[in-house]
């Protein structure tokens, strides 16, 4: 991720350990002793500290963050905004979507990408949206651990925002059933989840084929298009 000095800072302020590895027993004779360390499920950890940051990390403000920062190259606009389902669909997708005819000249992608963003609400009905803090590029290469095994996430873009959005990298992020298993036991699942996943992956998608080029351009258009379909829209 490329960013100034001063929005790294500002993410990694807002990012803070919240749990330690546990002394189990220790066995002492002589001169020496055995510490016994609890034995550590990185993603079960992970999943579960993720949901307590996003639990304990709410903003006053609304939705967006204190600066703009990027995810990868691409800039993120982090405008505060009261509702959440008009910040993802003006900051999150729409500018995506704006990139994409800008770079390509692709339209398809943006009208169709544009007529889905102007009809998620029904995709949050019943859901009470807290603006909680997010890591906001969660993959693999952002995850890794500390000496102890504990889980440690890295190069943050992050913003206050629905907590499912934290979830959009996880089709290059690895998280496997205790991940969720543990993050769910923190923070319940929401009406309608399975009905918004790939609404929060469609933004990453759009951003890989804003970056990297055209192989993204059909799992964005195939989430787009279902979407659609689905809404009636």
């Amino acid at each position: 991720m490329l960013c100034t000095k001063l929005e790294q800072s500002v993410c990694l302020n807002h990012l803070r350990s919240v749990r330690f590895q546990q002394v189990v027993h220790i066995l002492s004779w002589n001169l020496l002793s055995l510490v016994l360390l609890e034995v550590i499920d990185q993603q079960s950890a992970l999943g579960r500290k993720l949901a307590e940051m996003h639990k304990t990390g709410k903003s006053e403000n609304g939705f967006g963050f204190h600066v703009d920062n990027t995810i990868g190259s691409t800039p993120q606009i982090n405008t505060w905004t009261s509702d959440w389902v008009e910040f993802y669909a003006e900051h999150r997708l729409g500018y995506q979507l704006k990139l994409a005819r800008q770079q390509y000249g692709d339209s398809t992608i943006y009208e169709r990408g544009l007529r889905l963003a102007k009809n998620i609400r029904p995709l949050f009905e019943g859901v009470a949206i807290e603006p909680c803090l997010l890591h906001g590029d969660l993959w693999s290469g952002n995850i890794t651990s500390d000496r102890n095994g504990e889980p440690v996430i890295l190069d943050p873009a992050c913003y206050y925002g629905h907590c499912e959005a934290e979830f959009g990298m996880s089709w290059c992020a690895g998280f496997g059933g205790s991940f969720y298993n543990a993050y769910f036991e923190v923070m319940p699942k929401q009406p309608g989840f399975e009905k918004r996943r790939e609404l929060y992956l469609l933004y990453h998608y759009l951003n890989h084929y804003n970056l990297f080029g055209s192989g993204y351009r059909s799992s964005a258009m195939s989430i787009i298009d279902d979407y659609l379909l689905m809404l009636k829209a």
